[in-house]
């Protein structure tokens, strides 16, 4: 027994010079926090009173993280010490508790620490759970995440659908003020609260702006051509004839059936065919064509074609009859086409080629090429936003489509900015209208709200539990829309900030102050845009730093886009997409797109987060009891 005692007393003498090594580094990164909080005391007085802790501790965590912890945190972890590896929502008490350890190894007496700016109570350990009570309602009985839906339009009329997100575990709705109208959002919002009474189960909803969103501008029609062909196996052999509905065109009831074509007819010509006539034409391509008649249904007709066809408006039909002796006869007078819609005609582009952004207002079109293939003017369109034409510079990248479609500028003039595609699969990409458009490399001036975010405000706080505000870029983004909202007396109202660009994210910190100003707030990791912006390699380290700023300020974090997209859109989720859902509990509400299998993907979500939540709170791994 005394030749272990002398070991441990040995081993303990010769950790005191490591010892008072760390303690002189520690004691110094703690004063170096505190002066920084003393310098941020400016700051830290604009807050809301509820925040000061959370701001407090949001300013010594940004002192932390602004040098490189590594050789310390290795010390500590090589003497058993805590590396602060998980401090960050209780950064100086955290670093206090081993500075502590620290003296009593070293048989020195404590001694007076640094007197922090502010006198305060060091934050508590539920103050993070206050705030995301607050912000998104209880969590429930057997999860602590909880889940959102973004709610499709189809639910206006359904208000079963939306009883059903409740019943599976939908505890926020998300109503995207990008779509839709006024008139539809009441009528959602008034299912939900309904759904919410019957089900007794809470529901916040959150209203997002729209926000300066960048999108591409209108694409002209192509030529009104009805295309319809028929089902062949690899052989070319036809297994089963197109299905087309003929009615005269003065009816617009819908088909009473799915069909490959509805073509309307001018007139009453159809009056005068019988069940099994048949029609011939000559189509746009010159084909001689025939559709067969099969059953008639009101006043129009069931057809089949066995070949593939072009139809143009005016386009001249023959009524053939088959009489006893089994030669077909022309019957009747000639019919004429109706008026069909002009067909929406993509902008294909391809690695090479040259796409002209425009400030006028007008129609895309593609490129214009002359007889022998030579370029005579590159594909244009326009822009939701002509003030990016003011912030842009020739170099710059500029990405479509949720980065589909990639280029760099070329040029910039007032009215044009000539952009070199770069980035587009082999074959090509469909440039279509109201596409997305990023230019992550580019200090845009746009306001952080628009002139319809504005009006939408109004319906908002009268209606909605919470806001979300879209593609912030600077401080006077939140400034402007907290300015507002006391205008219209909706303090209540939750901000839900929504990280998707790239300057959001470089100037996350100050963004974070400004939006502790107001008493219920949290963030959204948009990752849509912001892997767009910012990379997608990036991705995943983005969306950790963004986790750590908002633990420090206690604020919740609501973990957003392409959840089980694969699950909600197709049924089936990928390997992947399941592990991203399970390091999603890690935030405080995780958040589902709309999609046809959205219910399944509620229940797998709701699964999946109950299971994790004895794995992992935040960074914290937890040692639950596992089964072998």
């Amino acid at each position: 027994m005394h030749g272990q005692r002398d070991v441990a007393e040995q081993s303990e003498s010769s950790d005191l010079p490591a010892y008072a090594g760390l303690l002189h580094e520690l004691q110094e990164l703690q004063r170096d926090l505190v002066t920084l909080e003393a310098e941020s005391i400016e700051t830290l007085k604009q807050v809301d009173v509820n925040h000061l802790t959370s701001a407090t501790n949001l300013v010594r965590y940004l002192g932390l993280r602004r040098r490189d912890m590594r050789p310390l945190q290795k010390k500590l972890a090589a003497v058993g010490l805590s590396s602060l590896g998980r401090a960050e929502s209780h950064v100086l008490s955290n670093l206090h508790s081993i500075i502590t350890l620290l003296q009593r190894a070293l048989d020195i007496p404590p001694q007076d620490h640094p007197t922090p700016a502010i006198s305060q109570p060091l934050p508590a350990s539920d103050l993070l759970q206050t705030n995301t009570g607050n912000l998104l309602g209880n969590a429930p009985s057997h999860r602590q995440a909880r889940i959102m839906v973004t709610m499709p339009g189809e639910c206006v009329d359904d208000y079963t659908l939306i009883k059903k997100f409740l019943q599976h575990g939908m505890d926020c709705a998300r109503i995207n003020c990008a779509h839709d109208s006024p008139e539809v959002w009441e009528r959602m919002i008034r299912q939900i609260r309904q759904a919410s009474r019957e089900t007794g189960r809470h529901c916040r909803i959150l209203m997002d702006l729209g926000g300066p969103k960048l999108r591409t501008g209108e694409i002209a029609p192509g030529p009104a051509v009805l295309k319809w062909r028929p089902q062949r196996d690899a052989y070319g052999h036809v297994t089963a004839p197109a299905r087309i509905w003929l009615h005269p065109d003065n009816e617009m009831f819908s088909c009473p059936a799915p069909a490959d074509a509805c073509l309307p007819i001018q007139g009453d010509w159809l009056a005068q065919a019988t069940g099994h006539d048949r029609i011939e034409f000559t189509d746009a391509r010159g084909a001689l064509r025939s559709l067969q008649l099969l059953e008639q249904v009101g006043n129009g007709f069931w057809a089949e074609a066995s070949q593939t066809a072009y139809v143009t408006p005016g386009l001249e039909l023959h009524l053939l009859r088959v009489p006893a002796s089994g030669h077909p006869r022309r019957v009747g007078s000639v019919g004429l086409v109706g008026a069909l819609p002009r067909q929406l005609e993509p902008i294909r582009l391809q690695r090479g080629d040259t796409l002209t952004l425009t400030r006028e207002a007008i129609p895309g079109r593609p490129a214009q090429l002359d007889e022998s293939g030579r370029l005579l003017q590159s594909a244009v369109i326009s822009c939701s936003l002509p003030e990016v034409f003011d912030s842009v510079k020739p170099g710059e990248r500029l990405l479509i489509d949720d980065g589909r479609i990639g280029g760099v500028i070329h040029s910039v003039t007032p009215n044009e900015i000539i952009v070199e595609i770069t980035q587009a699969r082999d074959g090509g990409e469909k440039l279509l209208a109201d596409k997305g458009i990023n230019l992550p490399d580019s200090r845009l001036e746009l306001n952080g709200m628009t002139a319809q975010d504005a009006e939408h405000l109004e319906f908002i706080a009268r209606h909605a539990d919470m806001i979300g505000l879209s593609f912030v870029r600077r401080q006077t983004d939140i400034l402007m829309l907290q300015r507002h909202l006391k205008r219209l007396d909706a303090s209540n109202l939750g901000i839900v900030l929504k990280i998707e660009t790239r300057a959001a994210f470089e100037c996350l910190p100050e963004l974070l102050f400004a939006l502790l100003r107001w008493p219920t707030v949290g963030v959204m990791i948009a990752r849509g845009d912001l892997a767009v912006e910012c990379g997608y390699e990036r991705l995943a380290e983005l969306q950790e730093e963004i986790l750590w700023l908002a633990e420090a300020a206690h604020l919740p974090v609501i973990w957003a886009t392409q959840v089980l997209e694969g699950l909600t859109k197709n049924g089936k989720p990928s390997r992947a997409e399941i592990t991203d859902a399970a390091m999603s509990e890690r935030a405080e509400c995780v958040m589902l797109n709309k999609g046809p299998h959205i219910i399944e993907a509620i229940d797998t979500l709701d699964d999946i987060l109950q299971r994790m939540q004895g794995h992992q709170q935040k960074k914290s791994a937890l040692l639950r009891r596992l089964h072998w």
